[in-house]
């Protein structure tokens, strides 16, 4: 491998894990509507009790999530590791831990364990607008009693 692909590879992982930055800072942060921008118009976004295709609906169901304004939450992404298939697509794992809790008034929220841990398997591709989501799925390996999987 030459200097050249290496520092390729390299920029092409570092676009990707900022794309699941930029995914939990706009679900924690109170701009979850956003989070389309992130995907390409014909994305997906599945999770063990949901499916999204396409930009408008995933739109539509983060929208949903930004107008719940007493939930607070923190993803937590971890290992992340990003492979760069080729200078236009790239796959990513990365283990996330979701904190949550509803009705929060104040400045702290009390919990006492995550909602859920597992994982997201991402396609990422390159647009004319940049990296961006192909495909996130979202798989479960833990999930607090009484939690949600959707």
């Amino acid at each position: 491998m030459t200097n050249a692909d290496a520092i390729d590879r390299l920029l092409i992982e570092r676009a990707c894990e900022r794309l699941i930055v930029a995914y939990t800072h706009l679900i924690d942060f109170g701009e979850a509507a956003r989070v389309a921008e992130l995907f390409t118009e014909d994305g997906v976004w599945a999770s063990p009790g949901a499916r999204l295709d396409g930009q408008a609906a995933i739109r539509t169901a983060f929208a949903q999530r930004q107008a719940n304004t007493s939930r607070r939450s923190r993803h937590v992404c971890t290992n992340i590791a990003i492979d760069a298939v080729s200078s236009e697509e790239a796959r990513g794992l990365c283990y996330f831990t979701l904190w949550r809790a509803d009705g929060v008034e104040g400045r702290v929220a009390r919990v006492d364990s995550p909602e859920s841990v597992g994982e997201y398997r991402d396609t990422f591709v390159l647009t004319a607008d940049g990296w961006r989501i192909k495909e996130r799925i979202a798989s479960l390996g833990f999930l607090r009693p009484g939690a949600q999987s959707g």
